[in-house]
């Protein structure tokens, strides 16, 4: 086959989506397919590697680093140039319209559904944007062959509209994330650390919340940031005199990982996080996770490994008390625990279940 990726919002500071499209594109090359992957960037580029041709197209700079496509030209030329079997799209935007495109040329079309957009838009928002998102959805539907989710709440966004939904999770680098040889015991300091980025919808702001409540509540705790968004000055604000440190990017996988492990609870409290990529990192370093009580996040975690609850303060303060002394009580019983839940979950798994849906799409074998 010959896949084409396509995608927004992507940078060199990029978290969960540009990790899925590389994850899974890497998987696609390996499996023997050829893989076109556009991007927005500064100028227009064409790059060639082991894990297939980048097509970087001219995009618009927009708030917090990241860059949209608006001019298609560069897009249709790039796809005329390579041929795609199949397109997988990562936009509802300005992308949104390479499924109409696709069909008109007899290709087969994929949109991968990466956020809750009802959710998330009227959060940021503050008002419900939902009718709106749904009326969207509903076109999207009908221009699109398959819809892609990842969890259940993610599949929530496309009730009442035609899509032909296929659930695909994503995974976890279980090499890179792997317990620690030599790890800290638990003690009374319950150290904390948050991983994504600092986006006011990505929700840093209840994780630090929850450390002020302890903090205040006079349970000894610090709070680790770790990431950059355009919301990094608000939140230092927002902590004020709570025991947290920001760290800013953090680059490197194995740096990610290191800081995993010598934390006692992974903090991944977004209500509207529509899978988790920060949870199964956490859960494969050995770190068991407190989040909210409903989104993907929740889904990818049971009793054995996790603690969860609404999304306040008081809460989720609660549930992280809860899970320390847990680990208190048995360290490994936990943190192997979060190891095995998080083994469930595999990129090769992952691209299997893609390459299936371009399969059936592309009417190849």
């Amino acid at each position: 086959m010959r896949i084409a990726q396509l995608a927004n919002f992507v940078g060199p500071t990029s978290g969960g989506m540009r990790r899925a499209i590389d994850q899974l594109g890497q998987r696609y090359v390996a499996a023997g397919h050829e893989r076109l992957l556009v991007i927005p960037g500064p100028e227009d580029r064409m790059t060639e590697s082991a894990a297939g041709i980048v097509a970087q197209v001219r995009g618009a700079r927009i708030t917090g680093g990241y860059r949209i496509i608006l001019a298609m030209g560069g897009v249709l030329e790039a796809l005329e140039r390579f041929g795609p079997t199949s397109v997988e799209v990562s936009d509802k935007w300005t992308l949104a319209g390479i499924g109409p495109w696709a069909r008109r040329h007899g290709i087969g079309s994929i949109l991968f559904s990466h956020e809750r957009l009802d959710d998330m838009a009227s959060d940021f928002l503050r008002f419900d944007v939902r009718p709106l998102v749904h009326v969207r959805n509903r076109a999207l539907a009908r221009v699109f062959d398959r819809v892609v989710v990842t969890t259940e709440y993610s599949a929530g966004e496309w009730a009442d509209t035609s899509a032909h939904l296929e659930t695909v999770p994503l995974g976890v680098d279980l090499e890179t994330f792997r317990p620690r040889a030599a790890r800290r015991a638990p003690g009374t300091v319950v150290r904390l650390i948050h991983a994504g980025r600092m986006s006011r919808e990505k929700y840093p702001q209840l994780a630090i919340a929850a450390a002020a409540e302890l903090s205040r509540r006079g349970v000894p705790v610090e709070l680790t940031m770790a990431g950059t968004g355009p919301h990094v000055t608000w939140l230092r604000g927002l902590a004020d005199e709570a025991p947290v440190r920001f760290l800013g990017y953090v680059d490197g996988r194995d740096e990610l990982a290191r800081l995993y492990g010598e934390a006692d609870i992974s903090l991944s409290v977004a209500p509207t996080e529509t899978f988790g990529l920060a949870v199964l990192e956490a859960l494969a370093s050995g770190t068991p996770v407190v989040t909210a009580d409903r989104g993907g996040a929740r889904e990818l975690v049971d009793s054995t490994c996790a603690e969860w609850a609404a999304p306040r303060a008081s809460e989720l303060a609660d549930a992280v008390q809860r899970l320390h002394g847990r680990l208190l009580s048995d360290p490994e019983g936990l943190r192997g625990a979060a190891r095995s839940r998080a083994e469930g979950y595999s990129w090769d798994t992952s691209a299997q279940l893609m390459l299936a849906v371009h399969q059936d799409v592309s009417g190849t074998s």
